[in-house]
Order: structure tokens, then C-alpha cells, then sequence
């Protein structure tokens, strides 16, 4: 299976997406400014990491999304048969909306309690998704208006999905991020296995900016201090002696068994396998 990308243009924006990838680990979805968007899942199963939480999402759910960085992840349990993964994104541009709806942003102050948002897909959003895919296969009749009406249409429906008062209001909350302290996204991602470039880049910070901060607030380097509190949780699951080694390191973030070994012995003197043991008697 190959990459496939199949785009619908409003005024030089992409609006309307489908993307058909191989399986993979991780991508990143990088934050633009002033975007929010909302995606179907056609094909294939993943998960969402964000700053603060993980979304499962399948062909039955969906996302809604504001501006931010978060990662697409393929899960440890994933069924080996589906050899890809297929999306549908409906982008939201507030100057493009604007102009249509006859918006003024500021004239709303609703917010949501969210940055991400997994949607149940019922059946009108399925005839709404099935009607993108056509235009997506069939271009030539997807002229300005069209675009322009079914951008209307899905901003009715998600409106009234998750119940917003009006369709400025949902589109107007859409456009504010909430925010994350630093060490919230910190402390919910102890045991994932981000590299630090990926752990700054949920912090929407560069990686010197991120081990400055991160100095500051921790008094110890990242690695150090994330290496440490990996290591602990791994000791209190080594006690229990009913986990695997190896599945105590992947569930930890460990890159690989060896790793895991290495840093353990590092921290403990010890390896994982006599550390066990001698808490066995």
C-alpha cells in the first residue's frame, strides 16, 4: 500500500482531505494557526496523543480538534491484518468561514472544555461523509459553491452533534485552545515512548527551549529525571512479579528490552531479571 492524499481547494485552502498510509508507529500532526478540524476514520484503527490524553478512534468515531500538536499512533494490540490506515479531515479556516457565514468571531465568548474531542459517527454524519468522498472522486463538480455548502452543512451538524448554541459559538470555541500547563502534558506522558524532540513538540516548544524549561521546573535534566521515574514505576511492577519483563518495558516507553535493561542497572545496580529475583527471596 502506498501513500495516497486526495485534496478539495477553497480560495488556495485545502478543506476537504483523504489520506490513505501504510500502518505506521507515530506521525505528527503539527499545529497551524488559526485551524481546527474534524476527521473521520474510513479504514484501519489508531490512537490520538495529545498534551493531556490519548482518543482510541476506529471507523465508528471520529475527532473534532482545535489548533495543537498531537501525534497519530498505531496501538501495541493493533489488528495485524489491516495493512493501512484511511482518514477524512474537513478543515476549518476562520477566514474562509467568515466570509460565507457573515461571522464576527468576537461576538462570542463560548468556550468548550476540550482541545480534542472524539465524536460518535451516527448517520447523518455517514451520508455527509459519503458525500465528501464522491467529490473527492469526482473533482470536476466540486466547484466553489458546492465546497462552499457542504462546508455550511457539516458546520450545522457538528454544531448541533456536540450542542453548541449556535454555529458562531461552535466555530468561535473551536478557535481558542485551552490551555496546558507545562507539567500536565509532562506528568501524562511519563511512560509513553516520545523521543524529546516529540515531548517538546507537544509542548509547542523547540527542543533548547524545552530543556531550558524543563531544567527550570524539574531541577534535573529530562532524561535524568524521566529515566528516574520510569525506573520506579518499573521496580514496583517488578514486585508484583505477575508482568513480563519485557512487557514492563514497553509499557514504560522503553525503545527496546536492551534499553530497558541498561538504564535499569544503570539506576539499581542491578538488571531487571536479579532485581526480581531477590525480591523473591
Amino acid at each position: 500500500m502506498q501513500f495516497e492524499l486526495k485534496t478539495l481547494e477553497l480560495k488556495g485552502r485545502v478543506v476537504f482531505q483523504k489520506l490513505q498510509v501504510p500502518v505506521f508507529e507515530r506521525l505528527p500532526k503539527e499545529y497551524q494557526e488559526n485551524e481546527a478540524c474534524f476527521v473521520f476514520v474510513n479504514q484501519g484503527s489508531f490512537q490520538i496523543r495529545s498534551q493531556t490524553e490519548i482518543l482510541q478512534l476506529n471507523k465508528q468515531t471520529g475527532y473534532l480538534a482545535k489548533c495543537l500538536n498531537y501525534y497519530y499512533e498505531t496501538t501495541k494490540n493493533r489488528n495485524q491484518t489491516e495493512d493501512n490506515v484511511e482518514v477524512l479531515g474537513i478543515m476549518l479556516f476562520p477566514e474562509l468561514i467568515k466570509e460565507f457565514f457573515d461571522f464576527d468571531f468576537n461576538k462570542s465568548n463560548h468556550q468548550v472544555n476540550f482541545n480534542l474531542k472524539q465524536v460518535q459517527i451516527h448517520k447523518l454524519l455517514e451520508h455527509y461523509r459519503d458525500s465528501i468522498l464522491i467529490l473527492l472522486e469526482n473533482p470536476e463538480i466540486a466547484d466553489e459553491e458546492l465546497i462552499k455548502n457542504k462546508l455550511r452543512e457539516f458546520i450545522i451538524l457538528m454544531t448541533k452533534t456536540i450542542n453548541a448554541p449556535s454555529e458562531l459559538d461552535f466555530l468561535a470555541a473551536m478557535l481558542k485552545p485551552n490551555f496546558v500547563k507545562f507539567e500536565e502534558v509532562i506528568q501524562n506522558n511519563l511512560y509513553a515512548n516520545l523521543n524529546l524532540n516529540e515531548l517538546a513538540s507537544l509542548c509547542h516548544m523547540s527542543l533548547s527551549t524545552f530543556k531550558r524549561k524543563f531544567k527550570e521546573f524539574y531541577k534535573e535534566s529530562p532524561v535524568k529525571y524521566l529515566n528516574r521515574k520510569k525506573i520506579n514505576k518499573s521496580i514496583e511492577l517488578l514486585k508484583k512479579n505477575d508482568m513480563r519483563i519485557s512487557d514492563i518495558a514497553y509499557d514504560l516507553g522503553f525503545e527496546s528490552l536492551t534499553t530497558f535493561n541498561r538504564v535499569f542497572k544503570q539506576l539499581t545496580g542491578k538488571n531487571p531479571t536479579a532485581f526480581r529475583k531477590s525480591q523473591n527471596g
